[in-house]
């Protein structure tokens, strides 16, 4: 399928500009679990979990509007959820980022972090059954979706009083929190005019030939990276770190791991995060708790061992 000039553009613009916020907004959910765990600050795990409500209430007014026809897929609670939430955390901590913080760390110039998407990949060839899907209800459906549609209100009025009250608005916008928001804006937009895109189910598709749409999909991706490097050199975070092969092997395991438990509870960290927590799909919360538990007991026991900390992308 060829899509035309009009969606080409704005979903390769969305992608780099995602690709943008994500390295300014360093977003992780490793760094969000370890600044809440060493720091007791939860600015990182606020600011995604900001983004997700954000990423229901477009999505929602979009439904409502006639411009979004997509309804996101749900999956039975099974054992498998659970094993992917744990593999999809253990990966995470073992690439020392999530999926948002390889991103931002590539950004930054951390160069070894290119081999987690190729772990990713590896791990998505492993034959694993991937369960079956479901039809979700609609966004801003039956009584949750109103209550994901009053937060987004209020968040959206909050934060436009804050902007309109802020001295420098290019600088309050700028800051690393509300560029997370930027996230949730071009992941609408993608859903939109590409349909459904995170960019470990792009990979995920990659592994198995199974997108009509997959040439958009991986431009899409190159277009993600993209605008994580112009991140970072427009914030003078890129520095062109050599890579070591204990980073590259870490992180090629990190991402295989977290392939193969994308492969047992499709979504990722992004798709569940982003499309799944708004979408109040139950298989996403369980995993998410799920990796964020995992993610917490490895840093934990990373502590007690005296392992270094995981460094902030």
């Amino acid at each position: 399928m060829i899509p035309s000039a009009g969606i080409l553009a704005v979903a390769l613009v969305s992608a780099a500009l995602m690709g943008l916020a994500i390295q300014r907004g360093a977003t992780c959910m490793v760094a969000a679990l370890d600044e809440a765990i060493s720091e007791r600050r939860f600015g990182r795990a606020a600011a995604l979990a900001e983004a997700a409500i954000w990423v229901g209430g477009l999505a929602a007014i979009a439904a409502a509007a006639g411009w979004l026809h997509m309804t996101p897929a749900a999956y039975a609670v099974t054992g498998w959820t659970v094993a992917g939430g744990v593999l999809l955390g253990v990966g995470a901590w073992v690439n020392r980022s999530c999926v948002f913080g390889a991103v931002a760390r590539i950004g930054a110039g951390q160069w070894a972090w290119l081999a987690t998407p190729v772990g990713f990949f590896l791990g998505c060839l492993i034959p694993v059954e991937a369960p079956m899907g479901h039809a979700g209800s609609s966004f801003g459906a039956g009584p949750d979706g109103v209550i994901i549609m009053v937060l987004f209100a209020l968040l959206a009025i909050w934060r436009v009083i804050q902007a309109m009250s802020a001295r420098h608005i290019g600088r309050h916008l700028w800051h690393p929190h509300r560029a997370t928001l930027l996230i949730a804006v071009t992941f609408v937009t993608t859903l939109l005019s590409a349909g459904y895109w995170a960019y470990t189910d792009a990979l995920a598709a990659l592994a198995r030939s199974m997108d009509a749409m997959l040439s958009l999909r991986v431009l899409m991706v190159a277009a993600l990276f993209g605008g994580a490097v112009a991140g970072g050199a427009i914030a003078g975070k890129l520095r062109r770190e050599r890579p070591r092969v204990p980073d590259v092997l870490r992180c090629l395991v990190g991402g295989a791991l977290m392939g193969i438990g994308a492969s047992l509870v499709p979504g990722s960290n992004d798709g569940l995060i982003l499309l799944g927590l708004p979408a109040l799909l139950p298989h996403a919360w369980v995993a998410v708790a799920t990796m964020a538990l995992a993610i917490a007991l490895a840093i934990r026991l990373s502590a007690v061992t005296g392992e270094a900390r995981t460094a902030k992308p």
